[in-house]
Order: structure tokens, then sequence, then C-alpha cells
């Protein structure tokens, strides 16, 4: 695991945009074609707002989303289909496949149905974020790192809940969904190539509990410290609490 450091949001999602977009032109280069994940919330804004302007060959992606909300509609401000169609692909050419999460379906139906197709595609690279409570996706501690189910049905703790809440995407928090559809820990882990992106100073004690910390479920993004190619953009504010030595960091000051 790579740790790069910029001084804000915006320089943190222009640099990890830059990455991504390499690594996708690069698996296009060599099989005709790139499999990625994508990510929501307000982590991704930049990174995705970046990566929209770099020059891909948007009709060679195949693209699956990360977690959505269980019976949450899709004409909700708060879904994750919603965002990733007004952030994302209505700002580039059409894309050979894109599997969004169906919250409404039957849930467990609807893992099976993604699991199918993403066995078929491996994933060159996923896009992720951390929560205030140190989810990947929507894995929230106790968070199971023992599945090799690649869509799993989960309850969402109050913390993740309330950061939902916060953050705008609901009006009460008794609105927030307490299931969802998330991609499994460790079918994240089974991406070529991880980019996780990490702004503000509200995800510092996440971000040093997963980074300093050894590997835990109660910290589940501590797993990307097992993976040989993920790459960790944070800004000054969420980098706050990390001590430098013993991480590999590329400061960008």
């Amino acid at each position: 695991m790579e740790i790069e450091i910029s001084d804000d949001a915006t320089e943190l999602g222009k640099a990890a945009a830059r990455l991504a977009a390499q690594v996708i032109r690069q698996s296009i280069g060599k099989k005709g074609y790139a499999s990625l994940v994508l990510a929501t919330g307000t982590s991704q804004f930049e990174t995705l707002n970046y990566l929209i302007q770099e020059k891909i060959e948007w009709s060679r992606i195949i693209a699956f989303h990360l977690d959505e909300y269980i019976g949450l509609p899709e004409a909700s401000a708060a879904s994750f289909r919603k965002y990733i169609k007004e952030r994302f692909l209505e700002k580039v050419t059409p894309l050979k496949e894109i599997h969004l999460i169906n919250g409404q379906a039957n849930p467990w139906k609807e893992c099976e149905r993604l699991g199918d197709l993403l066995k078929k595609r491996p994933v060159d690279l996923a896009l992720v974020g951390i929560g205030e409570n140190g989810h990947l996706g929507f894995n929230d501690p106790p968070a199971d790192f023992e599945t090799s189910e690649p869509f799993i049905v989960v309850r969402l703790d109050e913390r993740c809940r309330q950061q939902q809440l916060d953050e705008g995407w609901f009006k009460s928090f008794e609105e927030v969904p307490d299931r969802a559809i998330t991609m499994s820990v460790w079918q994240i882990l089974q991406s070529e190539k991880i980019i996780c992106s990490v702004p503000e100073s509200r995800k510092a004690k996440a971000v040093k509990d997963c980074f300093e910390n050894s590997i835990s479920c109660w910290h589940p993004a501590s797993i990307l410290q097992s993976h040989q190619q993920c790459y960790c953009f944070l800004d000054k504010s969420s980098a706050a609490l990390l001590r430098r030595p013993g991480f590999k960091v590329h400061e960008r000051f």
C-alpha cells in the first residue's frame, strides 16, 4: 500500500484521477477493455470530477458499482444509482457495459445476479473510499473478512447511518436505510489495483485507525494494508493524525 498526501481535496482528486486514468488505459491496451468498480459519496466528488476529464475510451469500459441501499428508490437524492448516473455516466460517452445495483430488487437475487456477472469480468481497478467508522464499501465493523461471495447483504450501524445524515443525503436519521447491498471485502481485494480517495478532517481518525493499527475487522479498511497495489490518496486534513515514519508516503506539498 502506498499513501500520497495532497494539499486539499481538489489536488487529491486530480492525483487519484490521473493514476486511475493511467491504469484504465494500460488495461485497455493489454486486453482491449477495462473493468472498473465505482464508489460514491462525498469522498469521490473530486476524483470522479477529474476522471471524466481524462482521455479514456469509455466505450471500452465495463463498470460495476460498489454499494447501494436496500429499498431506496432511484429517484431519491441519496440513491447511489442516481449519483453514478448524474456524476459519471451522463458526462462520458456510453460505456461498453454498466452494472448498477438495484436496491429495490430482491436483495439476495440481486447479489447473485451481480456476482455471476463479476465472476466473468475480473476487476482491473476499484475506486473506493473509507467511512468515518472505517468501513470499506458498506462493510461496517465488524466486517466479514471471510465470505467469498462477491456481493452481500449487510446491516448498517448507527455511526454509518449518522454519517449519511450529516453529509446531507437524508433529512432525518429515520430516513436512512439500515440495510444495503455491498461488494464484499474479499471481492474488493480481488481487484488488480485499488485507488482509495479519503479527503476531509472527519476521516482523520478512521485513517489513523486503519493505516497505523494491525489489520482488524473492527477497522475494515485496514485490510487495504494487505493489497500489493493499493494507492491511498489523502489530503492534509485526513492525514493529520498519521505518524509519517513507517509509511511509504509521497507528499504533494
